[in-house]
């Protein structure tokens, strides 16, 4: 196997692995397990699936996400992040179609890590990364305050933000004391816990508080039990999604959209585990190990699997040492669900609910928000933007839309920083135009730049024997580019002027031949003090 696709598991076993970093690994997977619990459920239930679905997730998938992933401390699992796609594939396909739907995402995140399209992945920029984590924040948020207040709505809560605000709204007078207790309960206890005991697992704390105080008093809230019957005390028989070609055809988008936003979860994952401990992941490893679990979670009746900030953090913070932790941490749920399944059909969704109001501040990265604001003007409507179509439009259209806003920011700057300067040389001494005239080019020569180039190069008039262009400041320089600089040196051959390159490159003067400049048409010289003689010793020849 190539050394660029193999798991970090085998760079740990041949490192040598040793008892003291198995024990440092199994409380690490411990800790995670404990955090990954509550969560899991959590995010299956807001996604509009079972709650035991999104344990199968983050037991299956994290498993192999740990055994053949690029990171030595990723955590895979289900992830608010995929909360609007889920629930909006369910709702058009049902559970088979978002089975299959992925299916197909596994398949063509490794196939990304084949082609080793992880390289890219990671160019998606800052603020739009900040943008839909942001907006993904408000949704989840908004898709659980029915739960929170216990709201009983006439109808099918809306999708649509715009949608689901006035259907709220108009529920309001249904509200629930109780379920709104259970979720005030909840929140405050896992905040408490974060501020006096951040050590402490708070979210499992919570939910097992707010748990025992609607049992003890006898709530009328609803629980896992009394919505879905409990969940499952063992993994159900691996069964292959519905594979037909219409189902296929129909979930395709959806497929597409769940593989596009886990390469950039899991990816983003992975750098905030490299910037904590030192590591380097492998990038295309880590797409590949999504892709097989991703294949491996719809098999065992799962949802898509990613990289999860948060539980990867956790894991790191804990003591891991190595993908043990992960591979432990989904040892230990599949421990946890055969073990103590009945007591789960007890949680409340108000419970549950608070925990995901909880995720969704913490995912608002409000530090950056404010950073940005601060220092660009072009980045905060990027970021602006993209938040504001995550929420009301689309996700994968708030991504698409903001990349190419980030990408023209930055073709405006790049074609700003060119500079072309000129000078003239050699003034005769009866006062006519001078003999010689150099531009000196620095920058990046691209489709971007090309505009500006041009205006001040088409200058060039019949006046000067000589045109010395100074390409040595030339830090990049694409095919619009060459072509620009080709049209100038016709340009002045017509006029009958000389024209000297100078450029140490030498694929700048490959590129030129291509373009038939030869050296018969400009001449190549590889500094600004050999074009010099080179013009004297022709003034001197004539």
């Amino acid at each position: 196997m190539r050394e660029a696709l193999l798991p970090k598991s085998v760079s740990v076993y041949r490192e040598g692995y040793s008892v003291s970093r198995l024990q440092a690994d199994a409380l690490a997977g411990l800790t995670v397990a404990i955090v990954a619990l509550p969560l899991s459920m959590a995010i299956a239930i807001a996604s509009g699936v079972t709650p035991d679905r999104g344990l199968y997730t983050a037991i299956i998938g994290g498993f192999f996400v740990s055994l053949l992933g690029g990171s030595r401390h990723q955590i895979g699992g289900p992830a608010g992040a995929f909360i609007v796609l889920v629930a909006a594939t369910v709702s058009r396909h049902g559970i088979d179609g978002l089975l299959l739907a992925t299916a197909m995402s596994g398949v063509l995140l490794a196939l990304a890590g084949f082609f080793r399209l992880g390289d890219y992945i990671k160019f998606i920029p800052y603020p739009v990364t900040v943008g839909f984590t942001a907006g993904i924040a408000v949704i989840i948020f908004s898709s659980q305050i029915s739960e929170l207040l216990g709201l009983q709505l006439t109808g099918p809560e809306p999708g649509p933000l715009l949608e689901k605000l006035p259907a709220l709204a108009n529920s309001l007078t249904t509200i629930s004391p109780a379920a709104a207790g259970i979720a005030s309960l909840t929140i405050l206890t896992i905040l408490a816990i974060r501020h006096y005991r951040p050590h402490w697992p708070g979210l499992l704390i919570a939910v097992i508080s707010a748990s025992l105080a609607a049992a003890l008093l006898e709530l009328p809230v609803p629980t896992i039990g009394t919505k879905f019957g409990g969940i499952p005390s063992s993994l159900p028989v691996p069964t292959l999604p519905d594979l037909s070609l219409q189902l296929a055809i129909a979930v395709l988008p959806d497929a597409i959209a769940f593989a596009l936003l886990g390469a950039i979860e899991s990816l983003l994952s992975a750098v905030v585990a490299d910037g904590m401990t030192g590591r380097r992941h492998r990038s295309n490893t880590e797409l590949v190990a999504q892709g097989v679990a991703n294949i491996a979670s719809a098999l065992f009746g799962g949802i898509c699997v990613t990289g999860t900030i948060a539980r990867t953090a956790t894991n790191v913070r804990a003591g891991a040492t190595s993908p043990v932790s992960g591979m432990l941490h989904a040892v230990f749920l599949l421990a946890f669900m055969l073990i103590a399944a009945p007591l789960a059909s007890y949680i409340p969704l108000a419970a549950l609910a608070g925990v995901l109001a909880v995720v969704s501040w913490n995912m608002i990265e409000r530090p950056a928000i404010a950073a940005l604001i601060r220092t660009s003007r072009a980045e905060t409507v990027i970021l602006a933007v993209t938040f504001l179509l995550v929420v009301f439009r689309d996700l994968t259209e708030g991504i698409l839309v903001g990349f190419a806003l980030a990408s023209v920011q930055f073709i405006h700057q790049m074609a700003s920083r060119l500079q072309v300067a000129s000078r003239e040389t050699e003034r005769p001494v009866d006062g006519s135009d001078a003999e010689t005239i150099v531009y000196r080019l620095d920058g990046a020569f691209f489709f971007g730049a090309v505009a500006t180039a041009t205006a001040v190069l088409d200058r060039i008039g019949d006046q000067h024997r000589n045109l010395v262009l100074d390409c040595s400041g030339i830090v990049f320089i694409d095919a619009s580019g060459i072509n620009a600089l080709a049209g100038v040196v016709r340009s002045a051959a017509r006029h009958g002027t000389r024209v000297y390159i100078v450029s140490s490159r030498p694929d700048l003067h490959a590129m030129l031949l291509h373009h038939e400049i030869s050296d018969a048409t400009a001449r190549f010289e590889p500094d600004m003090q050999s074009a010099m003689r080179t013009i004297a010793t022709r003034r001197k020849a004539a």
